[in-house]
């Protein structure tokens, strides 16, 4: 069965909601969006976030030093880049996380999810040069580095496992997931705008996408 990651948490609203129906992971957004929150607001709600779900950090293009600063304030377990990074910037990343004294045991392993844009076949090449941990697919938009709500063709998703664990991003609603999940049967299905409502997350949608995903 698919995990499920509620994306682009904000408010003291989003982490009660959460709270209430625990999906597997949440997403904190450090990279510009309007979704965006600082390290301090972050770190602030993430005090009152249900231990059992585990937090991840989205950024883009950010310094290795930003980055591992943020997993000891915010308590990340989950590092997503979704910019430029190339395979040596998570190679630097995963030796600066271990000097800092994580990714030593299970308890303290953090772990690396990598964005790829999917425009085709393509897309895939560089996943095999990356040692990440799993691979979050979103749709390719000229000019946005992820996060625009917009679909692709699952079928690329499919072939894309053979490089790795797959998390699926990318126009997920509560009315699509059953197909996404059956289709490519992703290690997590990863939702934002598909349980918002004029642009704040909705307690009946994220309720809906959770159960939808565990029940059928």
């Amino acid at each position: 069965m698919s995990k499920v990651k509620i994306c682009g948490l904000r408010r003291p609203e989003d982490i009660s909601y959460v709270n209430k129906y625990l999906p597997e992971y949440v997403g904190f957004v450090f990279a510009k969006s309007k979704r965006q929150v600082s390290i301090k607001e972050a770190a602030e709600l993430a005090l009152k976030l249900d231990k059992r779900i585990k937090r991840a950090g989205v950024f883009v293009n950010e310094t290795i030093e930003n980055i591992v600063n943020t997993v000891k304030v915010c308590k990340l377990y989950v590092v997503q880049i979704h910019g430029d990074e190339d395979p040596s910037y998570v190679s630097d990343l995963k030796k600066e996380l271990l000097k800092e004294g994580f990714n030593s045991t299970e308890e303290n392993k953090v772990q690396i999810w990598k964005g790829i844009r999917v425009k085709d076949e393509t897309s895939f090449e560089e996943m095999e040069k990356f040692e990440a941990d799993a691979y979050l697919l979103d749709a390719f938009i000229e000019g946005s580095y992820g996060g625009a709500g917009k679909t692709f063709d699952w079928n690329l998703a499919i072939k894309a496992k053979a490089y790795g664990n797959i998390i699926l991003a990318g126009g997920l609603t509560p009315d699509n997931l059953i197909g996404a999940r059956n289709k490519v049967n992703p290690a997590v299905l990863d939702v934002s705008s598909g349980v918002e409502t004029e642009g704040f997350k909705d307690d009946e949608k994220i309720c809906r996408f959770i159960n939808m995903a565990r029940c059928y």
